[in-house]
């Protein structure tokens, strides 16, 4: 049975955030050293970004509004709200940025209604409130008040990986389950001014959007394009546990985005990917015999007679370029691309659409993945039967990865 994610839909706030501009506001905050006025400088102009997208529309230069709480226009000054305020604006902002995902990937899925969905999957970070974003779901789009809520909190970049792979445990579970799994993130509630090294890192990349997609075993419609969702692994690296942080503090939540994180990536990533790898040549060996679906003597073999098999060594098939079409790696930055490109000798061309989502919307934590796997399946040239290698880095440091083959209907 084929566990697919359908309908992959993103959403972004109507406010845009020039990178050059807040480069400039972020250099001239009082209190800097020049130290941290030069590394600003650098973090901004290398990151890969040109545009962000956050709920603040106080951070347009141009904005006059009164009584600001997280930009002062007038003195160009970045002000420090307690974390009370800016998980007010959470509650407000991220509820309308799970709404209008939720709503596009129902919309676009043909053959699936607000009454088929029988699970919500929430993903975010960002900030907390309950009833949460799961209950908002269902009131908003017309749920059935039966339907069963999961929502995955304070995991980090992450975190859209472990909510696919629990949306395909429940259609796995249930065939006729229907999952809508939903990430909105608000990271630039959280920004700030700063003289530590990795707090301006954060600065520099960290943005805000929102994606959804339905997870069925339901057959595609004709033309429709889907991800089946084949394969999953949880690795911790040895290193890295302080490296990627997130922690509450009064005047927001803290980030920690070590300058350390692309050394550690590059020496672990092999390492990680190998796991998922190893348990895909295992279940190709397991399928293999039983391939064509019949013997001439007892026709359809059960499944309960095939073998269980034995793991190969965990290594990478030699090139991963070639072994798998598309690549899904989360842009924390773009030296971490860098870096997984060069460490497993992927194309400039495997990398383009995480390469583009960050240009174009930043680091947008758990939800910028799915960005990434809808940049994929949406371009034209991305055909049927094609692998997809998934990855995402989070806090611990943990990486997520995932094998996919892309289907058509």
């Amino acid at each position: 049975m084929d566990v697919t994610l359908r309908s992959l839909q993103t959403a972004v706030p109507p406010t845009v955030l020039i990178q050059e501009q807040v480069r400039d506001v972020f250099a001239a905050q009082p209190g800097l050293t020049r130290l941290a006025q030069r590394i600003v400088a650098t973090s901004f102009n290398v990151s890969g970004i040109d545009t962000r997208h956050t709920v603040i529309d106080e951070l347009t230069l141009d904005a006059t509004g009164t009584d600001p709480q997280f930009f002062d226009p007038v003195e160009q000054r970045l002000l420090i709200p307690s974390t009370r305020v800016r998980n007010e604006l959470y509650i407000v902002e991220a509820t309308k940025l799970f709404v209008e995902a939720g709503r596009k990937a129902l919309d676009a899925c043909p053959g699936v209604t607000a009454a088929d969905v029988t699970h919500v999957v929430t993903v975010s970070c960002t900030g907390f409130y309950a009833p949460g974003p799961d209950y908002m779901l269902v009131r908003e789009l017309g749920l059935s008040p039966a339907t069963q809520r999961y929502h995955l909190g304070f995991m980090g970049c992450y975190a859209s990986m472990p909510a696919l792979r629990t949306a395909k445990q429940f259609v796995e579970a249930d065939p006729n389950a229907v999952v809508l799994v939903v990430s909105a993130e608000l990271c630039s509630l959280h920004l700030r001014t700063s003289n530590d090294p990795d707090t301006i890192v954060a600065s520099s990349l960290f943005s805000d959007g929102a994606a959804a997609g339905i997870v069925s075993a339901r057959p595609l419609a004709p033309g429709e394009r889907g991800l089946n969702l084949d394969l999953f692994e949880t690795v911790i690296t040895p290193v890295g546990e302080g490296d990627m942080a997130w922690k509450i503090g009064d005047e927001g939540f803290e980030m920690v985005l070590s300058t350390y994180v692309p050394h550690i990536i590059d020496e672990h990533i092999e390492g990680a990917l190998a796991p998922l790898f190893a348990r895909d040549a295992a279940v190709s060996a397991m399928v293999a015999p039983f391939g064509s679906g019949a013997s001439v003597a007892t026709g359809p073999a059960p499944v309960a007679v095939l073998p269980v098999p034995v793991l190969p060594v965990a290594v990478l098939p030699v090139p991963v370029s070639a072994a798998i079409e598309h690549w899904a790696i989360h842009p924390g930055g773009r030296s971490i691309l860098d870096k997984t490109e060069a460490k497993l000798g992927l194309t400039e061309a495997q990398l383009a659409p995480a390469r583009e989502t960050l240009r174009t919307n930043g680091n947008m934590s758990s939800a910028t993945i799915l960005f990434v796997m809808k940049a994929i399946l949406d371009a034209p040239t991305t055909a049927d039967g094609e692998r997809v290698c998934a990855m995402a880095f989070g806090p611990g440091l943990t990486v997520e990865s995932g094998l996919m083959t892309v289907a058509i209907g």
